[in-house]
């Protein structure tokens, strides 16, 4: 790690205590620098009206107005309060900068750092053209990849969490696509936290099997095959059982046509972890996640995952030794996939095992190195090409 890194800023839409994908993994970052010694400055729009500007330690937040994003309530996007940003980037200083998200107040962050001609990476964090398809709103698929391959490329470079998305968006003209793995914290996720207190309020015997969902309830979550996995199973044995963990516009819905789905809403910390090793087959049927981390928090938590051969899947399964992989999109072969768990205990006892031992080698503590030497290398490129505009250091809570 370069030792002159001392203060590093991060342009987020969505952070902790937000649940979602990308405040998961932003919140192992930054835990991450804050253990290195390393300032942190996260700018982001204001979660509530409580919500405001504060320093804790060595973390700095300034928190900016936002609008809902339509369809997800409980986030919103940033404005493009570019003079803001610049100001708050001014007193803090950083020697580089994260921006994770590519709405407005992202697009104004890398323009004011870009100014400021201070080391800038990005990150793309949303397979934004999948959701377009599935919304069937594929006229806007062309011009997103034209807004989001300019927006990154202001950028020194953008980080993503798979090489099968490094290809993809090299096909499309970005540039300096580097792969940023993800993490997973095994000693939180862990086989240890079953609990047959959970199974018992849950309803179910010790010998039925748990279908587990963790995730966004939603239709771009492809909750329709995990819903057509249930039904086929449970009508070959019924001691099949569906746990769904999480929220969403399709929740209600759920709870009135299938009263007999168990819904456990949104969870945190321990009491996630208890409902991940609770389970015993993990199904992930979205087509649409750029990683989805709750596919290596299932693995360490010793769930069989069935999941399409992509994203975090694909990185870290192999089909058949610690976890089952349908070809992309492949509805009937996912089925099929969990199907062949119901009369193969020996097999699914394996794919636990062996799903356990996997997650075990994939630690936080490297990839955040490894994200620190990004930055490092971002901000080395432009001290070299031009001189960076210096500040005196201000508290970013003024701004």
């Amino acid at each position: 790690m370069d030792a002159t890194l001392k203060r590093i800023t991060l342009v987020t839409e969505t952070f902790a205590p937000e649940i979602n994908g990308v405040a998961n993994t932003l919140g192992h970052l930054v835990r991450g620098m804050l253990a290195r010694g390393i300032e942190v400055q996260i700018i982001r729009p204001r979660q509530h009206r409580q919500d405001d500007n504060r320093i804790q330690g060595q973390l700095h937040t300034v928190t900016l107005p936002g609008l809902p994003i339509p369809g997800y309530n409980q986030l919103k996007f940033g404005l493009p309060l570019q003079g803001r940003i610049a100001k708050a980037l001014q007193q803090f200083d950083p020697q580089a900068v994260y921006i994770a998200t590519e709405g407005p107040m992202g697009w104004a962050a890398a323009r004011a750092a870009g100014k400021q001609q201070r080391g800038i990476i990005s990150g793309f964090h949303t397979n934004f053209h999948q959701y377009i398809e599935h919304y069937r709103l594929g006229a806007l698929e062309k011009p997103t990849y034209r807004y989001l391959r300019y927006f990154h490329n202001l950028t020194a470079g953008t980080l993503v969490p798979t090489r099968n998305q490094r290809d993809q968006l090299e096909r499309h003209g970005f540039n300096n696509v580097r792969v940023l793995a993800r993490g997973v914290d095994s000693d939180l996720f862990s086989p240890q936290k079953r609990s047959a207190e959970l199974r018992r309020q849950w309803g179910v015997r010790d010998d039925d099997l748990v279908l587990l969902y963790v995730g966004r309830i939603a239709g771009e979550k492809n909750m329709a095959l995990a819903l057509a996995t249930y039904r086929q199973l449970q009508q070959a044995d019924e001691r099949v059982r569906l746990v769904l963990v999480g929220d969403g516009p399709e929740l209600e819905n759920i709870r009135q046509q299938q009263p007999e789905i168990i819904c456990c809403g949104m969870q945190r910390g321990e009491q996630l972890a208890q409902h991940y090793a609770s389970g015993d087959v993990f199904l992930f049927p979205s087509k649409t996640d750029t990683f989805g981390n709750v596919v290596t928090e299932a693995m360490a938590s010793g769930l069989a995952v069935v999941s399409f051969d992509y994203a975090a899947a694909h990185e870290h399964i192999s089909s058949g030794d610690n976890g089952l992989l349908a070809p992309y999109g492949d509805d009937q072969a996912y089925i099929q996939h969990a199907e062949t768990l119901l009369d193969s205990p020996n097999l699914l006892k394996r794919l636990r095992q062996q799903a356990r031992q996997t997650a075990r080698t994939i630690a936080w503590d490297s990839i955040v190195e490894e994200f620190i030497s990004r930055l490092s290398s971002a901000q080395t490129e432009v001290s070299r090409h031009g001189k960076r505009k210096t500040n005196a250091r201000k508290s970013s809570a003024t701004v």
